[in-house]
């Protein structure tokens, strides 16, 4: 089973800031479950390159714009290093493979009548990219509050009305197409009026700056035809024909976006693989936004703004990749500060895993020289419950729910936390050593599957976890190794462990 998960190409106007770190995180988390639970999978991410924003950033910095474009790629290559995402596609727009295939789409769009001339008049937003009706403005100003100008040209249209019907089917009988649910919603109040077409391009005497029209030397392609091609051209449309049809025709491909450019995704760039008569993706997830102090969208023009890399100094990298998959519901906007994160960590990772370990291994050093003790249970509550967690975990992740597979997983801990109070394994030892080794090995076992659970989020605490349990862990094994109750050798040496999450 392959899966294929593509996050936004993140626009170089800026470097990342706490949004963008949001939105990498998650999907990457998503995809390492993917990888748990028994999918082939396929993460790429990347940056959209061309547009009047880049051009004019490149002319006030006195630079070239492939000179700023190189510059600000590396600043999301060096940030996503140090967050630790595990992508296999870093894709860029300036790539030369990338101009082919997006000439390659325009072109046979051109042949086949799907894209025309026209002359067109309106107000034109820089920052958002966009043509505005009259009727749109606010206050003079585009939806989004920013200045827009009016701009007379002749531009190339892709007949993206002509596909109208045919996509609203499409949302209508694929119900898990569009989510989260509310999302789907405001896609199909979108299409419930009448499409326009899309322009397409934009004359060179204004931008110089994007893939050149291959039927038209004077323009130059509109930045999101040449940005949403990305997740297409970046698997073989056009070059590789076989990874083509592995990754995009046979493979689950599920779009990761923010809900700020949803239409852009479900509309524009769904119409034109329908034009194309291409596979639709197999789901588009919008996401919400990382809320500042006032509510407000995490981003630069929007208000307060958080450098992810002093948030992770702050709390801890692992800590903070926790705090986004188990306190944020996947899909919503959600606050975020360092206490929310800090009150967090303290009272599941600290308290609940942290304590429970150290507590356990204590013991064992205490009265079984360190050693895992031999000893097996009839069925318990605590046996029965870990035999079928990594099921309801996966469960959780096919409906992208990794906070409710958190809160499964956090719950599973505290049962075990409460099994170890109610059974006093440290009074129990004195009198009776073997009943209290079969109380601490089912203890024990509990942990190594709660971490294996854990690990797609927590892979180097997990890893330390296993490391102090003496365990080997497979990836490629997750399932069988959470459904055999006895994973540990008896007789093993157990290693010290440090604190994993020391109280912050």
């Amino acid at each position: 089973m392959k899966f294929y998960t593509t996050t936004p190409i993140f626009y170089v106007n800026d470097k990342p800031h706490l949004g963008t770190a949001y939105a990498i995180s998650m999907a990457a988390t998503m995809n390492e479950y993917r990888k748990l639970i028994g999918f082939e999978t396929l993460f790429l991410t990347g940056v959209d390159e061309h547009g009047q924003k880049i051009q004019q950033t490149a002319e006030k910095r006195k630079v070239t714009p492939q000179e700023h474009c190189d510059e600000f790629a590396k600043n999301f290559i060096q940030t996503w290093k140090d967050l630790e995402i595990n992508y296999d596609i870093f894709y860029r727009t300036t790539d030369p493979k990338h101009k082919s295939a997006v000439q390659t789409l325009l072109q046979n769009l051109y042949d086949q009548g799907d894209i025309y001339e026209q002359n067109y008049e309106g107000w034109y937003c820089v920052s958002d990219e966009t043509f505005y009706p009259e009727d749109d403005l606010v206050n003079g100003k585009s939806p989004t509050g920013k200045p827009v100008e009016k701009v007379s040209e002749k531009n190339y249209f892709f007949k993206m009305s002509k596909y109208q019907t045919q996509l609203l089917e499409h949302i209508k009988s694929n119900p898990d197409f569009i989510q989260p649910e509310s999302k789907k919603n405001e896609v199909l109040g979108f299409l419930s009026k009448p499409l326009e077409d899309l322009s397409i391009s934009r004359p060179k005497s204004r931008i110089h700056w994007g893939i050149e029209i291959p039927f038209d030397k004077e323009h130059v392609t509109y930045v999101w035809v040449d940005a949403l091609s990305n997740y297409a051209a970046a698997v073989g449309l056009y070059s590789d024909e076989e990874k083509f049809e592995a990754w995009w025709n046979k493979a689950t491909v599920q779009h990761i976006i923010g809900k700020d450019i949803l239409v852009t995704h479900a509309v524009y760039w769904c119409t034109l693989l329908l034009a194309l008569k291409l596979k639709l993706p197999d789901q588009i997830f919008a996401t919400g936004w990382i809320l500042n102090k006032d509510s407000g969208k995490m981003s630069k023009s929007e208000g307060e703004v958080l450098d992810p890399l002093q948030v992770v100094k702050d709390v801890g990298l692992e800590s903070f990749k926790y705090y986004i998959a188990s306190e944020i519901r996947f899909g919503n906007d959600a606050p975020f500060s360092q206490e929310l994160v800090i009150q967090k960590i303290n009272s599941d990772l600290a308290n609940t895993l942290g304590n429970l370990l150290s507590r356990s291994t204590n013991l064992i050093a205490k009265f079984y020289d360190g050693l895992i003790p031999d000893g097996t249970s009839d069925v318990t509550e605590l046996k029965t419950v870990g035999l079928n967690l990594f099921s309801q975990v996966k469960d959780y992740i096919l409906k992208n729910e990794p906070h409710n597979a958190c809160t499964e997983i956090i719950g599973y801990l505290k049962l075990i936390n409460q099994f170890v109070e109610t059974k006093a394994p440290w009074k129990m030892a004195k009198e009776n050593p073997e009943e209290a080794a079969v109380i601490l090995r089912d203890t024990l076992e509990a942990l190594r599957i709660s971490a294996i659970l854990l690990s797609p989020i927590l892979k180097n605490k997990m890893s330390s976890l296993f490391e102090c349990l003496n365990y080997k862990f497979d990836l490629s094994n997750a399932e069988e190794e959470c459904q055999n109750w006895y994973g540990l050798t008896t007789g093993s040496k157990i290693n010290k462990p440090e604190p994993l999450f020391p109280r912050i």
